[in-house]
C-alpha cells in the first residue's frame, strides 16, 4: 500500500495557506484595510478608509480574455461531460478563482446514476500532494462544507480508488472509483519547479502598490477638506470682544469689524489654500506603477491617454497582458484535461490511461478579438499563403486566429 501523509497533515497544510488566499480575496473584492503610517493623520480620520478595485481590474482584465472553447479531437467525449456540468459557469469559475489563489480545484464525484459531478474549490478550502509529471495530486484534501462561523462540517480525503468523507459529528464513510488518481484535480496558475501550485495574479507588488494608493487618497480626501474651507485670520482684535461664531465667520460673505477708541483696527487675512495636484500627481504615479505589474495601461485604471485607434494599437499595448494570458491557458489547459480525463473514468467505470488523451487538445478563443480592418488584413494573408501552399489555412486553424466559427460547420 502506498505511503501517504494522511488528513491531520494535509489539515495543517491547508491551514498554513488559507490565510494568503483569503487576504487576496479580500483585496480582490476591495475589503482590505488601508495600513496608516500614524503619522499626521488626525485622530477623527482614523476609522475614515477609501476603496480602490485595481487589484480586481487586474484579475477580471485576464480572466474575461480567458475564454476556453472545447476540446479536439476529443475521443472520449470530455466536451459531453464539460457540457453537462455548466462549462460556460465551471470554466470561468475555475480561471478566476485560480487567477485570486493562484490555484483552485476540481472536485468529481459521481451523481445517483454514477455521472460524474464536477465542482470548483477555490484553494483556500483544499490542498493536497502533487505529482510533478502529470500535475495531478497522490493525495488530496478538501473542505466541502462550512458552518457560519466558517468550521468545517463537511471533509474530504482523495486518495487514488477512493473518497473518504469525514461530516462532522457523523461516522466517516468512503465512496470507491475507478480513477487511477484522486478525484480532485488542481487547476495552476503559473506553477515552477519552486512553488508548484503556482503564483496569484494580486502579488505582493499589487498589495504593496494598492496600499500607496489608498493612502495618498485617504491624503488627498483630509486635505480636501482644508481645500474646501480656507483657513483664515483675524489680527488685532480687542481681548475684551465678545468671541466670534466661527461658523458663521466661515459662510457668511459679509463680515463688518469696527474700530476701537484708538481707531485701530483688526486685520483680516487668509492663509493659502492646500492644492490637490501632488496628490493627483502622486496617485497617477501608483497607477503607472501598478499597472505596469500587471500589464495593464493606465487607461484601465481610470487614468484617461491618447485611445488607441485600433483594435491592433489595443492588442500592442496590452502585449505583456497577451503574453501572460497565453500562458495562463497552457497551464489551465492541462488541469482541465486531467479533470476531463478522471471524469471519463467515473463515467465509464475504467480506468484508463492518461496516455490514450494524447490526441485530444483543449482550445480557447483569440485573447484578443480581431476587429474588421484585422480580419482584413488577416484574409490577405491566408489568401496568399493559400495560393503558395495549397490547405496551409482551413477553417480549424481560421477560427483560432479569429475566434469566428465558420457558417457551415
Amino acid at each position: 500500500m502506498a505511503q501517504y501523509r494522511g488528513m491531520a497533515y494535509l489539515r495543517r497544510k491547508l491551514a498554513n495557506k488559507r490565510m494568503r488566499v483569503r487576504v487576496r480575496y479580500r483585496y480582490y473584492e476591495m475589503k482590505n484595510a488601508t495600513r496608516d503610517f500614524d503619522i499626521i493623520i488626525p485622530p477623527e480620520f482614523k476609522n475614515f478608509s477609501e476603496v480602490l478595485g485595481w487589484c480586481g481590474k487586474a484579475v477580471d482584465q485576464m480572466a474575461d480574455r480567458l475564454v476556453f472553447r472545447e476540446f479536439d479531437n476529443d475521443n472520449f467525449d470530455l466536451n459531453g461531460i464539460y457540457r453537462l456540468n455548466n462549462a460556460d459557469i465551471l470554466f470561468d469559475s475555475a480561471i478566476l478563482s485560480a487567477l485570486i489563489a493562484a490555484c483552485c480545484f476540481v472536485y468529481i464525484s459521481p451523481d445517483e446514476g454514477g455521472f460524474p459531478r464536477l465542482q470548483v474549490i477555490d484553494g483556500g478550502n483544499a490542498t493536497g500532494i502533487l505529482d510533478p509529471i502529470t500535475n495531478m495530486l497522490t493525495e488530496g484534501y478538501a473542505v466541502l462544507a462550512r458552518d457560519d462561523h466558517d468550521r468545517p462540517t463537511l471533509e474530504a480525503w482523495f486518495i487514488p480508488g477512493e473518497t473518504w468523507y469525514y461530516p462532522k459529528g457523523g461516522k466517516p464513510y468512503k465512496v470507491t472509483n475507478p480513477a487511477p488518481y484522486p478525484l480532485l484535480v488542481p487547476i495552476l496558475h503559473r506553477p515552477d519547479a519552486v512553488r508548484p501550485f503556482g503564483h496569484s495574479r494580486i502579488s505582493r507588488a499589487c498589495m504593496g502598490l494598492m496600499q500607496g494608493a489608498l493612502r495618498t487618497l485617504k491624503r488627498s480626501e483630509i486635505s480636501a477638506e482644508f481645500y474646501s474651507f480656507p483657513q483664515k485670520y483675524v489680527l488685532g482684535t480687542d481681548p475684551d470682544a465678545d468671541p466670534m461664531d466661527k461658523w458663521r465667520a466661515t459662510i457668511s460673505s459679509m463680515l463688518q469689524f469696527t474700530k476701537d477708541e484708538d481707531g485701530d483696527a483688526p486685520t483680516v487675512g487668509q492663509f493659502s489654500q492646500v492644492s490637490m495636484s501632488p496628490f493627483t500627481e502622486q496617485l497617477r504615479t501608483f497607477a503607472a506603477l501598478f499597472a505596469g505589474e500587471t500589464g495593464l495601461t493606465l487607461d484601465d485604471l481610470g487614468f484617461v491617454t491618447d485611445n488607441p485607434s485600433s483594435a491592433e494599437a489595443i492588442k500592442a499595448s496590452h502585449e505583456p497582458l497577451r503574453l501572460a494570458a497565453r500562458k495562463a491557458q497552457r497551464t489551465f489547459s492541462t488541469g482541465f484535461l486531467n479533470a476531463g480525463f478522471l471524469a471519463a473514468c467515473v463515467r465509464d467505470k475504467y480506468a484508463y490511461k492518461r496516455e490514450q488523451l494524447y490526441l485530444t487538445r483543449p482550445t480557447w478563443d483569440p485573447v484578443f478579438e480581431p476587429d474588421a480592418a484585422m480580419l482584413s488584413g488577416i484574409g490577405d494573408a491566408v489568401n496568399k499563403i493559400n495560393q503558395t501552399m495549397p490547405g496551409y489555412f482551413g477553417p480549424s486553424n481560421l477560427r483560432q486566429m479569429t475566434g469566428i466559427t465558420a457558417d457551415n460547420e
